[in-house]
């Protein structure tokens, strides 16, 4: 689909990857831009419509699907981070992790999905990770949740192609975000993942990965799993 002329809703769009995509949407000429946040007094990006939205509550997400009636282009960004281990700590955070990334962003495709393909059709892009793929000690939950919105992101993408909206799934390793404060690799600038995503929804893909570690870690998919861990040591 072409950015231009289209109407589009960011979720988590307050800060980061979802800021990001708020300007480079605006400057591709985007005729309306709907930024949502749990706290949508702290969107402060010029030239937007400010929704509140909170994924983990179908009220909320409702509503914002009633306020926002003429979307074309989804961008499911909204997250949280989560830390610890899946056998010994509290599973409070884990189960928080899937309820946002894989059941809040679900609920946000079920609302728009329809008003998309009535507005003509569009496309949606799901904010995906690396560690859709792989896990890392301490990030499990963080990791089960990725994974499973990645293969939610995959199924959905079936029901909608004969309805007229694509589905990308956008993969990235670290972005030089808030959430990733304190970690000492490589990292994105999310200028850029919001410009490889765009890029890839004029284009139709259906996966975009980001950068190198990202494209690493898919092509690992294919060997014995130890093989990866062994890697990362």
């Amino acid at each position: 689909m072409d950015i231009t002329g289209s109407v589009a809703l960011v979720t988590g769009s307050n800060r980061g990857i979802g800021r990001r995509f708020v300007e480079q949407l605006l400057e591709r000429g985007a005729t309306k831009v709907y930024a949502t946040a749990r706290r949508p007094e702290l969107v402060d990006v010029p030239g937007v419509t400010v929704l509140p939205l909170d994924i983990t509550d179908p009220a909320s997400v409702a509503a914002a699907a009633v306020a926002a009636p003429d979307v074309t282009l989804l961008v499911n960004n909204a997250g949280i981070s989560s830390s610890g281990s899946l056998l010994t700590d509290d599973l409070a955070d884990a189960r928080r992790a899937v309820d946002t990334h894989l059941w809040g962003t679900l609920e946000v495709v079920r609302a728009f999905a329809p008003v998309i393909e009535r507005n003509g059709g569009g496309a949606i892009v799901n904010v995906l990770s690396a560690l859709s793929w792989f896990a890392a000690p301490g990030a499990g939950g963080y990791s089960v949740a990725k994974a499973a919105e990645w293969n939610m992101t995959n199924a959905v993408r079936l029901e909608l192609a004969s309805r007229g909206v694509t589905v990308q799934g956008l993969h990235l390793g670290a972005a030089d975000t808030d959430m990733m404060a304190g970690y000492d690799g490589p990292m994105t600038d999310p200028a850029d993942v919001a410009r490889a995503s765009l890029d890839g929804v004029q284009a139709g893909a259906a996966e975009v990965l980001v950068d190198d570690w990202s494209r690493m870690v898919k092509a690992s998919l294919a060997a014995d799993p130890t093989a990866l861990t062994d890697q990362l040591g």
